[in-house]
Parts: C-alpha cells; sequence; structure tokens
C-alpha cells in the first residue's frame, strides 16, 4: 500500500517527476512505470540506489536480478511513477535521473 507521500525526484533536465513511495515488497498491478530503489536517510531524504523502468510493475520483484544487492546496499523502498505506457519516454526519464543522481547501481 502506498504511503501517503510522493517524492518529486528532479533530473538533471530539470524535469520533475513525481513517485509514489512504497516499501520493498509491495506489489503492484500490470502496469508499465518508472521506479527507483532508494534508502531513506532521515525523515524524507532519500538516496537512490538504482533507477529502472518497466513495461510490467507487477513482475519486477520475480525477475529483477539486482535485488538483492540492492537491499544490501540499504534500499528500505521503492518509488513508481506509473501512467507512461510509451516506452521510449520511460527510458529517456530514466536516464534523465541516472545522469543527475548517478546512483552506484546504474553505473
Amino acid at each position: 500500500m502506498a504511503e501517503d507521500r510522493i517524492v518529486p525526484w528532479d533530473g538533471k533536465s530539470g524535469k520533475k517527476y513525481n513517485y509514489w513511495i512504497y516499501e520493498i515488497g509491495q506489489s503492484f498491478e500490470h502496469v508499465p512505470g518508472n521506479y527507483c530503489f532508494a534508502k531513506e536517510v532521515k525523515p524524507h531524504k532519500w538516496i537512490p540506489i538504482y533507477f529502472g523502468e518497466t513495461s510490467d510493475l507487477s513482475e519486477l520483484f520475480d525477475n529483477h536480478y539486482r535485488i538483492p544487492a540492492i537491499q544490501r546496499k540499504g534500499a528500505t523502498h521503492i518509488h513508481t511513477h506509473t501512467g507512461n505506457a510509451n516506452r521510449e519516454a520511460r527510458l529517456a526519464e530514466e536516464a534523465d535521473l541516472v545522469e543527475k543522481w548517478h546512483p552506484e547501481y546504474n553505473d
């Protein structure tokens, strides 16, 4: 279940993307979207560990090969941004965020 919070992640372009915050392990519907595994370092202060995109968020935990390493790095939450069925737009959003934040598991 979503927490009552949205975190705005800003990309290198200056564009802001609003992501819902969930605890890791949350199940999702069959929807395309972008996501961020993140660690909360103090209340409402996040460090991104990995940004990604998928055509189906419901399969995210079934086949994401980096989840064990991401959790060992301290990820406690997953942030999601849904509503964009266009893969190129999702890839552009992911690239914009990675260019700004340089998360360890995207490099």
